[in-house]
């Protein structure tokens, strides 16, 4: 029998940092159908200083990270997330880079699609990027911000973000505040845009970014 997408935890990741000083923050929130079971975020020790242009994105600079511990003391953490349900994240390609930069492979976990099947893969992400592509005209932006304004999603937004966030972390590219976005589109999306409660491994075949990939998955064959 098939899983459905609110019947297990999917956890929503968002990453600030770079190629060179590393993730520099992580904010995570994991739902069970439309509700926040839980949240976590915190900002972490570079591994080179935090250049300019990096600091205008996400606003964190060299001095207030150096003190902190570095993001490959949270192996534990996100080793278990992965074997309580799957990921998600905004354009997750990007996550996923980021992720295996520092671990390459979690534990070994169900695949999430295939009850019968265990891997020791990030994957299989939920991607609420290519979700919303396909919902939206080419000409739309498919940024956060912009997603969340189009859809009449900022003032929830706003309001999770007081309830969840750090002070001074309460907006875009503030790594849970993103996070608390890309989880509001995957509920949205779900709600809204789908003429049935879908299961896991619909949205998991309509995450991949081609037909060939989407193919795949629904043939249980990606992973």
């Amino acid at each position: 029998m098939e899983l459905y997408w609110d019947e297990i935890p999917i956890h929503v990741i968002d990453f600030e940092g770079g190629p060179q000083c590393g993730i520099v923050e992580f904010g995570v929130v994991t739902l069970r159908g439309y509700s926040i079971e839980s949240v976590a975020t915190r900002i972490c020790r570079p591994k080179t200083a935090i250049s300019r242009r990096e600091q205008a994105v996400h606003g964190i600079g060299t001095s207030e990270a150096v003190s902190e511990q570095p993001f490959k003391d949270e192996w534990e953490r996100f080793a278990k997330l992965r074997e309580t349900g799957p990921v998600s994240a905004h354009f997750a390609s990007a996550e996923n880079s980021m992720i295996k930069s520092v671990f390459p492979y979690p534990r070994k976990s169900p695949s999430w699609v295939d009850k019968n099947r265990s891997v020791a893969k990030w994957g299989p992400w939920l991607d609420t990027g290519v979700l919303y592509r396909d919902k939206s005209d080419k000409t739309n932006s498919l940024n956060l911000e912009e997603l969340i304004l189009r859809y009449g999603l900022q003032t929830d937004l706003e309001d999770l973000g007081r309830a969840y966030c750090p002070v001074g972390r309460q907006g875009y590219h503030c790594a849970l505040f993103d996070a608390l976005a890309s989880a509001l589109l995957l509920c949205n999306y779900c709600r809204e845009l789908c003429d049935e409660r879908l299961t896991l491994l619909q949205l998991v075949a309509r995450s991949q970014g081609n037909s060939v990939k989407r193919q795949k998955v629904e043939q249980r064959e990606l992973f």
